[in-house]
């Protein structure tokens, strides 16, 4: 599971909610922007995506601890909807990325981001833009130990 990849990822219309607090807001974002697709007839296609703005692990860690991360959570979509004050409908970005995949709790996913971005260096590439964790399965349904997190970044 440890192994990075290098991927295309397509473009791909989604729908998506943003906002500034702790990182531990994300799992209520996915649910608002699930209920939003839900309810506007939106087919999701694939699973719910968190993009990270921070530009390091430093930044991040000082953006969850003041509370002010800048949160963005997407699903993708089969078609687009009409979109709210709170959840548009756009189109995310695709790219060349490097890939790896964790396998634990949310909370311990560091070492994964600190091997894809040694790899990264180490391959002469450089991070072009926000990463994104795609998770996988539903933490409701399985043990902590077994939720897999698909971690993508954009490179150059």
């Amino acid at each position: 599971m440890e192994e990075v990849t290098v991927i295309d990822v397509k473009p791909q219309l989604v729908l998506g909610a943003r906002t500034t607090g702790p990182y531990r807001e994300i799992a209520t974002l996915i649910g608002k922007v699930c209920r939003f697709a839900v309810e506007s007839g939106a087919m999701i296609v694939g699973p719910p995506m968190f993009v990270c703005h921070e530009e390091s692990a430093e930044a991040s860690h000082e953006a969850d601890r003041q509370g002010n991360a800048d949160i963005e959570v997407v699903v993708p979509v089969s078609a687009a909807v009409q979109g709210s004050d709170e959840v548009r409908c756009y189109e995310l970005p695709g790219g060349r990325m490097a890939k790896t995949v964790h396998k634990g709790p949310y909370d311990q996913c560091g070492p994964a981001y600190e091997r894809l971005f040694a790899w990264i260096a180490a391959s002469g590439k450089n991070p072009v833009g926000p990463t994104r964790e795609l998770y996988l399965n539903d933490p409701n349904e399985l043990p902590p130990s077994e939720i897999l997190t698909e971690i993508h970044a954009p490179i150059g």
